[in-house]
């Protein structure tokens, strides 16, 4: 069973290698990522969360509700018109157990593509938040996580309220 893992662990800092061979335990991984973002109503997961340090997320269109499995995923292109949104991360929880949250600022839309669970390779044109949260996914495939965007006070206000859970 997968265990979310938590601002502070190092494996969130990792960068991911990439997936060679699509095998059961990723396939698997990818199934339970799934539910664990469901049940925590999340709109993302990234394997580095489950402490699996492999290029690939899990991610749902909140417009739409399909869910994509992406394996070596890559941002193609990033708009030059960027957009302020507030963003949390199941990573990064509060002394209630639920995300903090934080306006960043990110591209409007991105070009990404992926191999899916088939090993077909796919594209999309995203915007709006599944732009927003595919490139906060692949944030984490390369160590990055969304507080790491912010200004030094705001990174520090939030990371008061993590510090609050422990």
């Amino acid at each position: 069973m997968l265990q979310m893992k938590l601002c502070g662990d190092l494996v969130l800092r990792e960068k991911c290698a990439p997936v060679d061979e699509i095998s059961s335990d990723v396939l698997s991984a990818m199934d339970e990522m799934v539910k664990m973002m469901a049940a925590q109503n999340g709109v993302g997961l990234a394997a580095p969360q489950v402490g699996i340090t492999k290029s690939f997320l899990v991610m749902m269109n909140p417009d739409t509700g399909e869910v994509f499995k992406m394996i070596n995923p890559i941002i193609k292109s990033r708009s030059e018109k960027t957009v302020v949104m507030e963003e949390g991360c199941l990573s990064v929880l509060g002394a209630d157990d639920l995300p903090v949250y934080a306006n960043v600022t990110r591209p409007e839309s991105v070009v990404v593509e992926w191999t899916n669970e088939r090993g077909e390779r796919l594209g999309a044109e995203m915007s709006g938040l599944p732009a927003r949260i595919v490139q906060h996914e692949t944030d984490h495939l390369n160590g990055v996580l969304f507080i790491d965007y912010l200004s030094p006070v705001k990174r520090e206000m939030v990371m008061r309220k993590v510090r609050r859970r422990k």
